[in-house]
């Protein structure tokens, strides 16, 4: 019959050998080859402007309502827009009241930020995203809104759709998901701060 400490020590050696591997070589040598391969991404995929400051993340949108400015989509954090700590949605079912009232609200504010525009507003546009802190729209949402920026800055249509296209990303791996326009660098580069 095995005594007490011949049956713990095989256990307490692979315990400490399984802790060695998974919890401590693992981790470092997969932080490593990542940080080597993707070191932008790692990083938290952050926005470098021409002057060497860090003006945020690619991943997270930030809140625009001046008109000389494309708008997002709604954010549904708290205690304020965009607030990556407190990533969520609105999580409001179709009939919820809550959810209508600010659909309403975002369709009248963009009315009324460009009232000669008869096109329909994309639902992109005038609801929250699942995260709360989505820094894309549609390639149409942004469409929607070139006119009003246009007049804003005084700069035409045709320059702004070249801008937009520039920071349209495409389907991932040429299928998955939509195209989609990051809001943040488009805004970024028309106040000139990256190219």
């Amino acid at each position: 019959m095995k005594t007490m400490t011949e049956t713990l020590r095989p256990t307490v050696a692979s315990l400490t050998l399984f802790t060695l591997l998974c919890g401590v070589a693992y981790p470092i040598f997969s932080t490593a080859m990542l940080q080597s391969l993707y070191a932008s991404k790692t990083e938290g995929s952050l926005i470098v402007g021409k002057d060497g400051k860090v003006l945020g993340s690619e991943l997270i949108g930030q809140n625009f309502s001046d008109p000389k400015y494309f708008w997002g989509r709604l954010s549904a954090t708290s205690p304020y827009a965009y607030n990556a700590i407190n990533s969520s949605g609105s999580n409001f079912g179709s009939n919820n009241p809550a959810l209508m009232d600010a659909v309403k609200g975002r369709v009248e504010a963009l009315k009324a930020a460009d009232p000669s525009n008869s096109k329909p507003i994309p639902i992109d546009l005038a609801t929250a995203s699942g995260s709360g802190i989505d820094p894309h729209i549609s390639p149409a949402a942004a469409e929607y809104q070139i006119v009003r920026v246009a007049k804003a800055r005084g700069i035409s249509e045709t320059v702004l759709r070249q801008l937009m296209e520039k920071y349209t990303e495409g389907r991932q791996l040429s299928v998955l998901g939509e195209p989609t326009v990051n809001v943040l660098k488009l805004n970024l580069a028309l106040d000139g701060k990256i190219d």
